[in-house]
C-alpha cells in the first residue's frame, strides 16, 4: 500500500529575497512569493508524491480558508488527503517566511490545529497496511504520544511496516516528548540541532550513536552545508552535499526524508537511500519553498550521476 505521512501540516507563505522588514507602511518589492504545503508530514507527502509514491497524509487542519488552500495544494500534487481532520475551533497551522539572499529563513509561525492531532484520526488498520509510515513532527503533535498509539505502531511493524521519523522543532522540551517514539521507529532523521538537544552531545557522531541506543536501526543526522551522517550498528558514514546554488533551505529536510523513503520502497539499502535523500534536498534547495524544482525521481537521481 501507500506511504502514510502522519503529523504536522503547515501552509507556508514565502517571499524572497528579503534583507530586512520595512518600517511603518513601507513596501519592498521582491522577486518571488509562493504558497506551499509544508511541515514534516505535509511537505514530505508532496515530495513523496512527486517522486512517484502513492501517499496518504493524516493530520489535523482548521476548517478555514488556509486549510482549504492546503488541501487543494496537496490534492493537486497527488496526495490522498482523506486522512486530514478539520477543526472548527483551531486555525490551520501556517508560517510566513521572509527568505534572506543567502537562503536563511526566519519565520513567523502559528502552531494551530497541529496541536490537536490524536491517534483517533488514524483509520483502523491504516498503519499496518502501509509500506512505510513517516512520523512527521511528533514533537508538536502531542496527542500521538500515548501508549495506545505506540501499541499500534508496534503492531504495524510486526506486519512489516517500516517506520521513519523526523522532528519539526528545535525546542528541547518538545524534543524530549519525541524521544518516547524512538523504540517504535526504524529510521530516525533529525537535524544536527535536534540530535544535540535530544542527547546533550554536540558532536553529531556521538549524538547519533546515543540515539541508536534508544531503538532505531538507523539514525541519519542532517548537517546542512556539511552533508549528512548515517549511523547504523555497522558504523558511521558521512555523505557530502551536492554542489548546487542554494536559493532557499526551506523543506530540504522534508525532501531528504522523501528521497530516503523512496529509496527504501524501491529496495535500496540505507546508505544508497540516504544518497537519494541528499539529491532530493539539493533539488529543493535550488528554488523557493518546500517543493521547489522537484519534478520527478529521474531528475533527482540525475544529480547523482
Amino acid at each position: 500500500m501507500a506511504v502514510v505521512t502522519l503529523g504536522a501540516h503547515i501552509l507556508d507563505v514565502l517571499a524572497r529575497p528579503v534583507e530586512n522588514i520595512p518600517g511603518g507602511q513601507d513596501t519592498v518589492v521582491v522577486d518571488e512569493i509562493r504558497v506551499t504545503a509544508a511541515g514534516a508530514a505535509a511537505g514530505t507527502a508532496v515530495a513523496l508524491a512527486r517522486l512517484g509514491n502513492d501517499v496518504v497524509s493524516v493530520g489535523a487542519i482548521g476548517d478555514d480558508d488556509l486549510g482549504d488552500l492546503l488541501v487543494r495544494i496537496m490534492t493537486r500534487n497527488g496526495v490522498d488527503v482523506r486522512g486530514l481532520v478539520r477543526r472548527t475551533a483551531d486555525q490551520t497551522s501556517a508560517s510566513i517566511l521572509p527568505i534572506r539572499p543567502d537562503g536563511g529563513r526566519p519565520s513567523f509561525h502559528v502552531p494551530g490545529a497541529n496541536l490537536t492531532l490524536t491517534a483517533g484520526a488514524v483509520g483502523p488498520g491504516l498503519l499496518a497496511a502501509a509500506t512505510v509510515v513517516h512520523l512527521g513532527g511528533p514533537d508538536v503533535t502531542f496527542g500521538l504520544n500515548d501508549a495506545a498509539f505506540f501499541e499500534t505502531l508496534a503492531a504495524a511493524r510486526d506486519t512489516g511496516t517500516v517506520v521513519t521519523m523526523d522532528p519539526l522543532s528545535n525546542m528541547p522540551d518538545l524534543l524530549g516528548g519525541a524521544a518516547a517514539f524512538l523504540p517504535y521507529v526504524d529510521h530516525f532523521l533529525p537535524n544536527e540541532e535536534q540530535a544535540a538537544a535530544m542527547t546533550g552531545e554536540n558532536d553529531p557522531e556521538k549524538a547519533a550513536k546515543a540515539l541508536l541506543a534508544r531503538g532505531p536501526e538507523t539514525v541519519i543526522v542532517t548537517l546542512g552545508g556539511d552533508g549528512s551522517l548515517v549511523a547504523t550498528a555497522d558504523g558511521v558514514h558521512r555523505l557530502p552535499v551536492l554542489p548546487v546554488e542554494v536559493v532557499d533551505t526551506t523543506g530540504c529536510g522534508d525532501a531528504y526524508c522523501a528521497g530516503f523513503i523512496t529509496g527504501l520502497t524501491r529496495g535500496r539499502d540505507v546508505l544508497e537511500s540516504a544518497r537519494w535523500g541528499t539529491a532530493a534536498a539539493a533539488t529543493v534547495a535550488q528554488g523557493l519553498g518546500s517543493d521547489a524544482c522537484l519534478t520527478d525521481l529521474d531528475a533527482v537521481l540525475a544529480l547523482l550521476r
